[in-house]
C-alpha cells in the first residue's frame, strides 16, 4: 500500500518524490537481512519505478543535492568572527573575511563543537582533528596574511606556554598585563607594546594590529629564532638528473635540460619586481656522479666526476651554487651539452642514496637550506649506499605480510632523511619508471622532508611531456618555506596527540619540515586531558617558523576557536564530513604500515557505524528500526567512506602495482580537504549544454547516469577524462572535436582542438579552470564508449560495484545499516 500510495501521489510523467523512494528502497533493502518477505516488496518497487520513471530516479542524489544546497545558501562572504561556525563545503566557491579566526583555507576542523568530556568524545567516536595548510594560496580577492614587525624584541608571547599574541589574549590592569587565553598565565606587556583600553576592555589599537584582530598573520622573527643565532642565507635549488640509458632514451634528459633554461627565470621570490635570491647547482648521475662548475667567469662549464659513491663528498665549493643572472651563459651552455654528452650512453645501472647525499653535502658546505629536484628512472641496483632489490611479490597481497611491502626496504633512507631535515634540505622526486622502483623506499626522504613525489610511469615524450613540464614549472615556482618547525598549542582541556603528513618528528610536539610549500597540509588529532567549558570553548594556535625564499626568518600564526558542548546533538550538528573523511583516509593509510589491510578496512567500518549508531541512539527522534537515520551534516559519510574503502590503497585491483599503491599512500598523507574530496569522490559533469560563467550541475558517479547521447567530463584531482557516448549528436562532435563522426575521434589525443565556436571555447575554459585548482597537472584522456580505455574510466565511477570487489553505494549503505542495528541491539 505504501509503495502504491507513493507512486500514486506523483505524476506518472514526472519524477517521484526522490527522498521518499530512496528512504523506502533503502529501508526495504536493509530489512532483507531480517525479513526475507521484503524482497518481494522491494522487487515491486523497482519494477514500478523502472516502468514509470527513467532508470536511476529511484536513488536520491544525496551527494549532488547536498553540494548544490550548500552552494545555494553560501551567497554571502564567510566571516570568521563567530566562534564554532562551520564553513561552507570545499565544493562551494566563497569569499572569506578574517575577523579573528583562521580562514577555512588554512584550517578546517572535523567538529566545530567539541565534546566537553573525554567520555562523551569516546561515546560518539567522532574524530577530533584539524587539517592545517599553513602556506595555502589565497584567491586574488583575499589579502595574504599581514607581516608584523615588533623590532628587536620580537613577537609578544605568553611567559608560560609561549603562545603568540592573538585575539584570545585578555588585557587587564589598564593594559599593563595580559592573561593568556590558552593557559591563563598573566604576563607583563613590554613598554613599547603598551596601549590603553577602551570601555569594553579592548585595546584602543585593537583593529590596527593584525595580531589582535585577525585569525592569521605573520611575525618577522628575530635572530633568536635562527639556527646558531645567525640570520639564514637565501636557499638554493639543486637539480640532479639521471643520465642512464632509460632516462636518455625516453627523452626525459633532453626535456628537463631544455625546460630549465626557461624555468630559471621563474625561481620563487616574494617581490615580483626583484630578482630571485635562490642560487642553483647541477649534478648528473648514473653509477657515478658528475658535478658541474658553472662559475660566471668560465668560458665553458667544467665537469668533476666522483666515482667513489660509498663516501660522498662535493668536489668543488666555488662555482657549484651560483646566481642565475650572473652565470646565465655558462648554465645555458651546460644544459645544451648534457643531452649530447650522454646521448650514446649504455649505462643502465643507477645509484640513488649518494645522489641525495651529494645535494645535502653541497647545502651543508654553503651553510644554507634548499631543495633538491631529483629526476630518476630505475631501481637503484648499482653497488652503493641505499642499494635496493626487487621485492614486488604479488603473493603477499592480502596476507599479514603485505604491510612489509609498504615499509622501507632498508633503514639507510630514514637516517638520511633525518640528516636532511637537520640541514633544511627538502627533496622533490620526479620518477619515470618502466618497472618496479620501490616507491615505498625511494619516497622516504621526500615524504620525511616535506617534499613531493611525482610519478610518470612508462613516460613518453609525446604524450606525457605536457603533464611533466606543468608539474615541474609549478613545483619550481610555488611559494615554499625552508627549515620549518610547526607547533600546535591548545587551551587547557585538550592537546594535540597525533600528526599526519609529510614531515619529521624528533619529539612529540614539534613538526619539523625541511621544506613546507603552499600545497602541503598537516592533519592534527586532539584528545582530551581535562574537561572543557561550554562558556570558554576550545582554542588552538598553529605557529610555523620558517625561512622565506628571500632568506627572511618568519613566523606564520593561525588561530582557531571552536565551541564546546555537553549535548551529543550539538556535536553532530557541527561536524564537517569532508574533513572527517580526510582524517579517516590518512589514519587508515598509515595503519597499513603495521596492520593487515582487511583489519584496517574493518576498523574504518566499525568506527563509522559507531558514530552513526551513537547519533541514532542519543539524538534521533524515535522511529522504526528499519529506517537508516543519518545526521544532517553526515548524510554523505557512508558514500565517502565506501570510496575510501574501495581505493587502490586499501582494495587494489589485479592491475594496480605496489608502486602505485605506495605512491597514492604517500600522496594522500599531505592532501588538504578539497583535494581528498575530489580524489575519493570524483566530479562528473554532463556537457550537453554549457553556459558561460557557470558549470553544469554534476551527476552521481554511476554508470546509470551516463547517457549514450551525452558527453561527460570526470575529474579526480589526478586524472581528467572526457567520456563520449556512442550516440552523440553530430553537432556536439563538430563543436568539440571538429569531426562529424564518432569513429573519427582520436582516443589518443591529450588536448582538445582549438575550434572557433562558443562550446569549444567554454569547454577548454572549464578544463583550464579544473587544472588551475589542483596541485598536480591533470592529463586529458578521451574515452569513447565501449572502447578498452573505458575500463579505466569506470574505475572512478565510485558509486558502482568495483572490479576489485568493492561494494556499490547502495550495498554498502545496507551493510552499514546492518552494522548500526547490531550495535544498537
Amino acid at each position: 500500500i505504501l509503495v502504491l500510495t507513493t507512486l500514486g501521489n506523483s505524476s506518472v510523467f514526472g519524477q517521484p518524490p526522490p527522498q521518499i523512494l530512496f528512504s523506502l528502497r533503502c529501508m526495504l533493502a536493509c530489512n532483507v537481512w531480517t525479513y526475507p518477505q521484503s524482497l518481494a516488496l522491494m522487487a515491486c518497487l523497482d519494477m514500478f519505478c523502472l516502468f514509470f520513471f527513467p532508470r536511476g530516479v529511484i536513488w536520491f542524489c544525496f551527494q549532488i543535492q547536498v553540494i548544490e544546497d550548500d552552494k545555494a545558501k553560501s551567497t554571502e562572504p564567510f566571516t570568521t568572527g563567530v566562534r564554532g561556525q562551520a564553513p561552507p563545503l570545499v565544493t562551494t566557491n566563497f569569499q572569506v573575511k578574517d575577523q579573528g579566526n583562521a580562514s577555512p583555507r588554512f584550517v578546517r576542523c572535523t567538529a566545530y563543537n567539541m565534546p566537553c568530556t573525554a567520555d562523551m568524545a569516546k561515546q560518539s567516536q567522532v574524530p577530533l582533528a584539524a587539517v592545517i595548510k599553513p602556506l595555502a594560496t589565497l584567491p586574488q580577492d583575499e589579502s595574504p596574511p599581514y607581516l608584523v614587525d615588533h623590532g628587536e624584541g620580537g613577537p609578544i608571547r605568553c611567559n608560560r606556554c609561549k603562545a603568540y599574541m592573538c585575539p584570545y589574549m585578555q588585557f587587564i590592569e589598564g593594559g599593563r598585563r595580559f592573561q593568556c587565553g590558552f593557559c591563563s598565565c598573566v604576563t607583563e606587556v613590554p613598554p613599547h607594546y603598551f596601549q590603553h583600553l577602551d570601555h569594553t576592555g579592548k585595546r584602543v589599537d585593537c583593529y590596527d594590529r593584525p595580531e589582535l584582530s585577525l585569525g592569521s598573520y605573520e611575525f618577522l622573527a628575530t635572530v633568536d629564532y635562527c639556527k646558531n643565532n645567525k640570520l639564514p642565507q637565501p636557499p638554493a635549488f639543486i637539480f640532479l638528473i639521471d643520465v642512464s640509458y632509460n632516462a636518455v632514451k625516453s627523452g626525459m634528459v633532453n626535456i628537463v635540460c631544455q625546460e630549465l633554461k626557461t624555468l630559471l627565470d621563474y625561481l620563487p621570490r616574494y617581490n615580483p619586481e626583484m630578482d630571485s635570491m635562490v642560487r642553483v647547482g647541477f649534478v648528473t648521475y648514473n653509477k657515478v656522479l658528475h658535478f658541474y662548475n658553472v662559475k660566471a667567469s668560465l668560458a665553458q662549464p667544467q665537469m668533476l666526476v666522483v666515482s667513489d659513491v660509498s663516501d660522498m663528498f662535493v668536489p668543488l665549493l666555488d662555482g657549484f651554487l651560483v646566481n642565475v643572472n650572473e652565470s646565465r651563459l655558462v648554465i645555458e651552455s651546460l644544459l645544451d651539452q648534457i643531452p649530447e654528452m650522454f646521448a650514446d650512453t649504455r649505462e643502465t645501472e643507477t645509484v640513488f642514496g649518494p645522489v641525495i647525499q651529494a645535494g645535502l653535502e653541497a647545502l651543508k658546505a654553503a651553510d644554507c637550506a634548499g631543495k633538491l629536484f631529483v629526476f630518476h628512472t630505475s631501481l637503484p641496483i648499482a653497488e652503493a649506499p641505499g642499494k635496493l632489490k626487487n621485492r614486488e611479490d604479488k603473493k603477499l597481497i592480502g596476507t599479514d605480510k603485505e604491510k612489509s611491502l609498504f615499509q622501507p626496504q632498508v633503514g639507510f633512507y630514514n637516517t638520511l632523511a633525518k640528516e636532511c631535515v637537520a640541514q633544511g634540505c627538502c627533496v622533490d622526486l620526479f620518477l619515470f619508471p618502466n618497472q618496479y622502483v620501490d616507491v615505498a623506499t625511494l619516497g622516504v626522504v621526500p615524504v620525511s622532508t616535506g617534499g613531493s613525489v611525482y610519478k610518470y610511469t612508462y613516460f613518453q615524450a609525446q604524450t606525457d611531456k605536457e603533464r611533466f613540464l606543468n608539474d615541474l614549472r609549478r613545483d619550481v615556482q610555488k611559494l615554499v618555506g625552508f627549515d620549518a618547525v610547526m607547533r600546535v598549542r591548545t587551551s587547557t582541556g585538550i592537546r594535540a596527540t597525533d600528526f599526519f603528513g609529510s614531515f619529521f618528528m624528533s619529539n612529540t610536539t614539534d613538526v619539523e619540515l625541511a621544506g613546507l610549500d603552499c600545497d602541503k597540509a598537516i592533519t592534527v588529532e586532539f584528545k582530551h586531558d581535562d574537561k572543557l567549558s561550554e562558556e570558554t570553548g576550545a582554542l588552538m594556535q598553529c605557529a610555523v617558523l620558517y625561512t622565506s625564499c628571500s632568506g627572511q626568518r618568519r613566523l606564520r600564526v593561525h588561530n582557531m576557536a571552536v565551541n564546546c558542548c555537553s549535548q551529543l546533538a550539538d556535536l553532530y550538528r557541527n561536524c564537517e564530513t569532508d574533513t572527517i573523511i580526510n582524517f579517516f583516509s590518512k589514519y587508515a593509510f598509515r595503519g597499513i604500515l603495521s596492520n593487515p589491510t582487511k583489519a584496517v578496512r574493518d576498523t574504518l567500518v566499525n568506527q563509522c557505524a559507531q558514530i552513526l549508531a551513537c547519533y541514532r541512539k542519543n539524538c534521533a527522534s524515535p522511529s522504526s528500526a528499519g529506517q537508516l537515520i543519518l545526521p544532517e551534516c553526515m548524510k554523505l559519510l557512508p558514500v565517502y567512506l565506501n570510496c575510501v574503502l574501495k581505493s587502490d590503497v586499501l582494495l587494489p585491483g589485479a592491475d594496480v602495482s605496489l608502486d602505485d599503491r605506495a605512491y597514492l599512500r604517500q600522496l594522500i598523507s599531505c592532501m588538504d580537504v578539497a583535494e581528498s574530496h575530489v580524489f575519493f569522490y570524483p566530479r562528473l559533469l554532463p556537457l550537453t549544454k554549457l553556459e558561460s560563467g557557470s558549470l553544469p550541475v554534476a551527476v552521481r558517479d554511476s554508470e546509470e547516469r551516463l547517457s549514450k547521447g551525452g558527453v561527460y567530463i570526470l575529474e579526480t584531482g589526478l586524472h581528467l577524462f572526457l567520456w563520449v557516448g556512442a550516440s552523440v549528436q553530430q553537432e556536439l562532435l563538430l563543436n568539440i572535436f571538429g569531426t562529424p563522426s564518432f569513429s573519427q575521434i582520436d582516443p589518443n589525443m591529450t588536448s582538445l582542438p582549438v575550434l572557433d565556436n562558443p562550446f569549444s571555447e567554454r569547454l577548454r575554459e572549464i578544463i583550464d579552470s579544473f587544472r588551475a585548482q589542483r596541485s598536480r597537472y591533470m592529463k586529458l584522456m578521451v574515452v569513447k564508449q565501449e572502447d578498452r580505455t573505458e575500463l579505466i574510466f569506470r574505475h572512478f565511477l565510485v558509486e558502482d560495484k568495483s572490479a576489485s570487489g568493492g561494494a556499490s553505494y547502495v550495498d554498502f549503505l545496507c551493510h552499514m545499516h546492518k552494522e548500526i542495528r547490531q550495535l544498537l541491539s
